[in-house]
């Protein structure tokens, strides 16, 4: 018999369901029980009598601060972003109702632990409380939320989809038969160039006997806020919330801290299957037996331009591996990935309470961080590393990285790692660990796990210009501080430049140039050749360099190492430093005149084009160069630098604008009593008219770091303002 399940949102569900009387008196009550208070840059301190009243007053608090993000997140996850704009995003909103099903999500929560249900309920109350006593916030889409939706995203970072190297434009073409209509591109993700760094420090090399955490993700920026939850069943958390979700995803403790870095761990796979039409239906062939295709229709609305919103029905096909995702090659390929699961949630939660290394041990043993690496620190004076949690046992005798034969059971999943197998580093003697989205095999130096100990499939990652930039700096302090370890966080050196432009200076200096540009040319040389390779404001070789490295990155990326077919950004720019083109000069004197054209002289300083601005509530970034901004030292983190900012041009600009980069940075130093500095990406408030909208935009670009309150006689000292969720 054929299989079909319909996985269709029901028509009631677009419409808004009338808040009842008894939910109105149930959340003014719980309201009552709990108190948010705003500190001096408007950090949210939540407190209540129990978890889910903490939670409720976290999601009232998010919504003040930017509710168009809270429900953009589950328009994104629930598969219904062409409702707003259009055909052009109906394969992203396929690809999110393939992976993130929402029967799914509702059986999760039916099956929740009853403490969990009970954050759920809480989460989904605090946003319809906020919902019903703003009535001039007008949602998108959603008018009100469900205790369903956490389960739809149960990972903290929003990129955590993993479609095993199926492309974009296969999946839309497979599905919507078009290489038109593209799939949606994914806002407000991890930085998939530039990542994230995280440091540990060990009580043996600070200053007080304490470890310290270093907590750097890389993200969009204010796609994180700052935030603080505290409850009388002995929550008491601090770090950065990813919008509409009410757990801190990188924070600490008063007993522990963690910081999560993307990772390449092969967690996902994609399988060749040997599917043909027979009849009406489709099979698949397995151990030499044939098996029935299940089929799924998914109905998609959309807005055509004008009038109501259309629909279009798509087939979906499945075999016992996941879906059928893309046909490469006259082969059909499905991926198996675990993108969408109950203990991912659990984990989340369960961290933000952990009271030691064995409590944060046994959160990682539930194996429901399925994208991330972990860097630990706590009270006790442990420093640890993870890479990556939920990783597959496989039979070693196929490549993983590329598509396996999907009709033989060698190739199925043979459970999963433990945590005591993925490659990870407990309490190293150097007394440091460090992780920038590199290979976990120089986390700790010279005494870093061993790469032939492990399967090649868990820790595929390079090593990249900023993991060998963390290696050097953190080997170069042995009496650390909260300050020291900040300074270490902001190191301006350029690891990449350090290769290429000594490389490019000896390659000119064969090369024969056009007397009209020899004067400009050697004048630029000469800067390049007295440059430090670090970064600043006032930095015209900075200018020059990022200028000639971005026109050197597509020749970079198309080279060949001899003997390393999988060659990471650092070998491939090493090799090509090593047989630079003899017309390089040439693309010197070209970037010269570009920046004279764009800004009327070519030796302008770095901070005079690199800067930050923030004008616009709007997600997608507004920019104009006749508004104010404020000039930035730093670069992208593709270059080697640590505290990373990527800028670009925009449409009638020609300033650059930083988009994303360093976003919540934060420093914690676990003792008796926690000490710890943070910073956050322009402010707290996504409201422009608030004065947190962009109160720490000159901190932010100079690195000046905030005292964090987690001590409420501290936050009492600082109160901007107190009040229960509605007043």
């Amino acid at each position: 018999m054929k299989k079909i399940f319909l996985l269709t949102l029901l028509p009631l569900q677009l419409l808004a369901q009338p808040f009842s009387k008894q939910e109105i008196s149930r959340w003014e009550k719980q309201a009552q029980q709990v108190t948010i208070i705003r500190d001096n840059y408007g950090v949210p301190h939540i407190y209540g009598k129990t978890d889910a009243d903490a939670v409720f007053g976290l999601m009232y608090a998010q919504c003040e601060d930017d509710f168009k993000r809270v429900e953009l997140n589950y328009i994104d996850k629930l598969g219904r972003t062409a409702e707003i704009n259009g055909e052009p995003t109906l394969a992203w909103d396929l690809l999110n109702r393939i992976l993130f099903d929402s029967v799914a999500a509702i059986n999760d929560y039916n099956n929740s632990p009853a403490w969990m249900k009970k954050l759920c309920n809480a989460f989904a109350d605090g946003i319809n409380y906020y919902l019903l006593k703003n009535p001039g916030t007008r949602p998108a889409l959603l008018h009100r939320f469900k205790p369903w939706y956490p389960y739809l995203w149960t990972d903290g970072s929003i990129n955590a989809i993993n479609t095993s190297g199926i492309t974009e434009s296969e999946f839309t073409k497979f599905y919507l038969d078009s290489n038109v209509v593209a799939v949606a591109k994914k806002r407000d993700e991890e930085e998939v160039v530039t990542g994230s760094n995280g440091f540990a420090i060990a009580p043996k090399i600070t200053e007080s006997g304490n470890a310290i955490l270093y907590i750097n993700p890389h993200v969009t920026f204010y796609f994180r806020p700052e935030v603080h939850m505290n409850s009388e069943e002995g929550l008491n958390v601090y770090g950065a919330v990813t919008w509409g979700q009410f757990f801190v995803y990188q924070g600490f403790n008063q007993h522990c801290g963690w910081m999560h870095t993307s990772s390449h761990v092969d967690a996902a796979d994609t399988y060749i299957e040997k599917i043909s039409k027979n009849g009406s239906r489709w099979v698949y062939q397995y151990e030499n037996k044939s098996r029935t295709v299940t089929e799924k229709k998914i109905t998609l609305r959309y807005h055509p331009g004008s009038g109501g919103l259309s629909s279009k029905t798509i087939t979906v096909l499945f075999t016992h591996h996941g879906p059928v995702m893309a046909q490469r090659n006259g082969q059909y390929l499905s991926v198996r990935a675990d993108n969408r699961l109950m203990n991912g949630l659990l984990q989340c939660w369960l961290r933000n309470k952990a009271g030691s290394f064995a409590d944060f041990k046994k959160t990682l043993d539930l194996k429901g961080n399925i994208s991330n690496n972990t860097v630990y620190a706590d009270a006790e004076g442990n420093i640890g590393y993870w890479h990556g949690n939920r990783i597959p046992v496989r039979n070693t005798k196929y490549d993983w990285a590329n598509p396996v034969d999907g009709s033989i059971a060698a190739t199925e999943w043979k459970g999963y790692h433990t945590t005591d197998q993925v490659v990870h580093s407990i309490n190293p003697v150097n007394g440091w660990l460090q992780n920038c989205n590199s290979t976990p095999y120089t986390v700790a130096g010279s005494n870093s796990p061993k790469q032939k100990d492990y399967p090649s499939y868990m820790a595929p990652d390079e090593e990249n210009f900023r993991g060998i930039n963390a290696v050097r700096v953190l080997g170069e302090e042995n009496k650390y501080t909260v300050e020291k370890v900040i300074k270490a966080g902001y190191d301006t050196r350029l690891d990449a430049f350090e290769v290429l432009i000594p490389a490019l200076i000896r390659r000119c200096e064969l090369s024969d140039l056009p007397s009209a540009n020899s004067e400009l040319f050697c004048q630029a040389m000469t800067i390049l050749q007295q440059w430090d390779y670090k970064c600043s404001e006032n930095s015209v070789a900075t200018t020059l360099a990022v200028h000639l490295g971005e026109k050197m990155l597509p020749a970079i990326s198309q080279v060949k190492v001899p003997g390393n077919e999988k060659a990471g950004f650092v070998e491939k720019t090493k090799e090509f430093s090593s047989h630079l083109p003899a017309d390089i000069s040439f693309t010197v004197v070209e970037v010269l005149k570009e920046l004279e054209k764009k800004y009327g002289k070519w030796n302008i300083p770095w901070g005079e084009v690199n800067r930050f601005q923030r004008i616009s509530s709007d997600i997608d970034h507004k920019f104009d160069d006749s508004q104010p901004s404020i000039p930035v030292g730093f670069v992208s983190s593709t270059w080697g630098m640590l505290p990373s900012y990527s800028s670009r041009t925009f449409p009638g600009t020609k300033k650059r604008y930083g988009v994303d980069g360093n976003s919540f940075i934060c420093a914690v130093e676990f003792g008796k009593k926690i000490k710890a500095r943070s910073l956050l990406a322009g402010g707290e408030s996504g409201n422009e008219n608030s004065k947190h909208f962009f109160d720490q935009g000159l901190m932010y670009s100079k690195g000046e770091f905030k005292e964090v309150l987690f001590y409420k006689e501290d936050v009492l000292k600082h109160v901007e303002r107190s009040y229960h969720p509605g007043e």
